[in-house]
């Protein structure tokens, strides 16, 4: 059991080190935080915090940094989190808030929270095992060039370039684009793909071929819209702090090249009591990142859930990268409730 003052001294051993990257001492603590007693008493609650493993000695010096047990006793004693500034709000709605489509929405929301929080930022596209082909729209780029655009109703648009083997009226694509939609619209990606193996044509038999050709190329999109992905920024912010890793970096940017890895991690993670899901250090070990901390928080489209989050050493500002996950993933949903 560690007393009310030793978890005191573990917060600010942990916002020390974070801040300085130097093994914090008793001293040190005395003079920096008003706690009203002597250095020899930081130096025995130090000691009771060593004894259940939540720091430890880096190396012969006096001081002390937390271990991933510490962390995680930090962050789930967090009373509050770091309120974000003004400004910082202020960015998150302007900076998503011209965002044209879902696309574009979801990275420019890991560029903000890799900018907000110098980690590596992740989001998750809105899971399509439940969305539903909203509209299918064909336009004509040239005689033998046409556009094929998908839309879900989470927001998603899938666009394909078709080159057609010869020229098609624009009456006959209009004609085509009406049977698909009555064949698709309304039914989850699965469903839709079954439904474009039945032949949708009943006019000329010459026509046949081409309007295979769009069917199978929006059978493609569809298929490619029922595969769950992630989108990142950030990745050089992992170089930025590579001495808090204590060997290369490259098998943690091989582990986030992985999304299978990183969106089955998504899943198995618990939120807290603040609405955010971390996983530190050696929690983290079974998905090849046992040095590495992950900050996620859920957010929703079109009534489907996804996750947004960063991805960082264990040595990280934990109270004001939660705050941020956070936000940005609040603001996420409401911006996209609204499309």
């Amino acid at each position: 059991m560690v007393s009310d003052r030793g978890l005191d001294v573990l917060r600010v051993i942990v916002q020390d080190y974070v801040a300085s990257r130097e093994p914090v001492g008793s001293k040190s603590i005395v003079d920096r935080h008003a706690f009203g007693v002597s250095a020899a008493t930081i130096r025995n609650d130090m000691a009771l915090l060593e004894e259940e493993d939540l720091i430890a000695a880096p190396h012969t010096s006096s001081g002390r940094i937390p271990t991933d047990k510490g962390y995680r006793v930090f962050v789930d004693h967090l009373a509050d989190l770091r309120p974000l500034t003004p400004a910082q709000r202020q960015a998150i709605e302007t900076f998503l808030g011209h965002a044209a489509d879902l696309d574009e929405v979801l990275v420019r929301s890991v560029r903000l929270l890799s900018q907000l929080t110098h980690q590596v930022a992740l989001v998750q596209y809105p899971s399509v095992s439940r969305a539903k082909v909203r509209h299918v729209e064909f336009v004509p780029l040239t005689e033998t060039r046409i556009l094929s655009v998908l839309i879900t109703d989470s927001g998603g648009v899938e666009q394909r370039v078709i080159d057609l083997p010869r020229a098609l009226d624009e009456q006959t694509l209009v004609e085509v684009r009406a049977r698909l939609n009555v064949a698709v619209v309304g039914l989850g990606m699965a469903e839709a793909s079954a439904a474009l193996t039945a032949s949708v044509w009943p006019g000329a038999p010459t026509l046949q071929p081409l309007v295979d050709l769009i069917t199978s190329t929006l059978a493609d999109q569809i298929g490619a819209n029922r595969q769950d992905k992630l989108v990142m920024a950030g990745a050089a912010n992992l170089v930025r702090t590579e001495e808090d890793f204590s060997g290369s970096i490259y098998p943690v940017l091989e582990a986030i090249e992985e999304q299978v890895v990183l969106l089955r991690l998504f899943g198995e993670m618990e939120t807290d009591q603040h609405g955010v899901s971390v996983s530190i250090g050696r929690e983290n070990a079974a998905f090849g990142l046992p040095e590495a901390s992950v900050l996620t928080s859920g957010y929703t489209a079109g009534g489907n859930l996804a996750r947004l989050g960063v991805l960082g050493p264990t040595r990280m500002d934990y109270s004001n990268n939660m705050a941020a996950v956070r936000a940005v993933a609040r603001y996420l949903s409401r911006l996209l409730g609204e499309t």
